[in-house]
């Protein structure tokens, strides 16, 4: 690491050993960064530091450090009084204890550092260090000075090399009260299981295949304008935001957008997109849960599942008892039909017998009154 300039010289305290070393900067930014101009005329802009009550600029060797109390007042602090305090760290990275690393709340988490081994008799205690941190699955907390003060850190192992991150003091946490939502929200089951299916379609991603996206836009920028082209306009894409209408909707859209970006089918949908209508809530059917969707049988050589052969049966079994029972239900009904005829028929020529006898009954009682007048004329 020779290449790369230490900003800290001292040592681990490990108990009674003490390793050498060199600390380096973990990390380095690739932002890029514009000076402020005239523009008139171009000229850089800087920026002078003048003295308020002499009016006139002033050096750096003639500016010092001063404590502003509450009512305003300036109190002068000298670099040697501060170096005289009694600061243990101001030299040494002191190990005060090992914790797991779930101890560890990533919002401490600050500046990142390498520590390297300075010269060759530091190298035996600093494997031991950090072999001693890798096979204890464990991080080291240390207290140490850096930029005039006192901070604290956390070391763990990366590769083959012991990296510091500088960590905030747990009072320099802010509390989350004031940001969590103050309205009591209701998730359903069906939503949990919308945003379940989407985070497992986007998956996981490789880190180093992320980049920084609007870094490279300035770069081509920068580029085009300083070969005197005219840059190229951005291409129109969605902005996020706005109003959320329908959450169901947004995740259902969300899946599909994700499946469709990673070359899946979107399969069908059945559901109406509310971002269409404007104060209107679609109605959606929620994709199945996770859980579902792995126990239902798939279709395998374009031959029907166990549970739909014996659905197929099932159906073809009601129709058959279906149509039985038609039947019986026919043969009833046309039974009862022609009884009902045949007693009429009956009824009929009975009804005609008596018509006849009738007649007959009244033929004989006129044949026998014309026949009794001609007898009492003969006498």
């Amino acid at each position: 690491m020779s290449h790369v300039r230490s900003i800290w010289n001292g040592a681990i305290s490990f108990g009674l050993v003490s390793i050498p070393i060199k600390v380096v900067n973990a990390t380095e930014s690739h932002s890029i960064s514009f000076r402020q101009v005239h523009l008139d005329d171009g000229g850089r802009i800087r920026y002078r530091k003048f003295c308020e009550l002499e009016d006139r600029e002033v050096t750096t060797g003639e500016i010092g450090k001063a404590y502003e109390d509450a009512d305003g007042t300036l109190i002068p602090i000298t670099d040697e009084e501060l170096s005289a305090l009694p600061i243990p760290t101001a030299r040494t990275i002191e190990i005060v204890a090992f914790v797991p690393a779930e101890r560890i709340d990533p919002l401490q988490m600050d500046t990142a550092y390498y520590l390297a081994a300075n010269g060759v008799p530091a190298t035996k205690p600093y494997v031991l260090l950090r072999e001693a941190l890798k096979r204890s699955q464990k991080v080291a907390v240390a207290k140490f000075a850096l930029r005039g003060r006192e901070r604290l850190g956390m070391l763990r192992v990366v590769d083959d090399v012991i990296a510091m991150h500088g960590l905030l003091w747990p009072d320099e946490i802010r509390s989350t009260e004031e940001v969590a939502p103050d309205a009591s929200v209701t998730v359903r089951d069906k939503e949990l299981d919308l945003a379940d299916a989407l985070m497992d379609t986007l998956g996981e991603v490789e880190l180093t295949e992320l980049h920084d996206d609007y870094r490279e836009a300035v770069e081509e920028l920068v580029a085009a304008k300083a070969s005197g082209e005219l840059p190229a306009a951005p291409p129109a894409g969605e902005r996020a935001g706005g109003k959320v209408l329908d959450l169901m909707a947004a995740l259902e859209k969300s899946v599909r957008a994700a499946k469709v970006s990673r070359g899946e089918k979107a399969g069908e949908e059945k559901g109406e997109e509310a971002g269409a209508r404007t104060g209107e809530s679609a109605e959606v059917t929620p994709l199945p849960s996770r859980r579902s969707a792995r126990t239902a049988p798939k279709e395998v050589g374009g031959k029907k599942s166990t549970s739909t052969a014996r659905k197929t049966a099932a159906k073809k079994t009601v129709a058959k008892s279906t149509a039985k029972s038609t039947a019986k239900s026919t043969a009833k009904s046309t039974g009862q039909a022609a009884g009902k005829a045949t007693a009429t028929k009956s009824t009929a020529k009975k009804t005609a017998a008596k018509k006849t006898t009738a007649k007959k009954a009244t033929g004989k009682k006129a044949a026998a009154k014309k026949a009794t007048p001609r007898g009492r004329a003969s006498a």
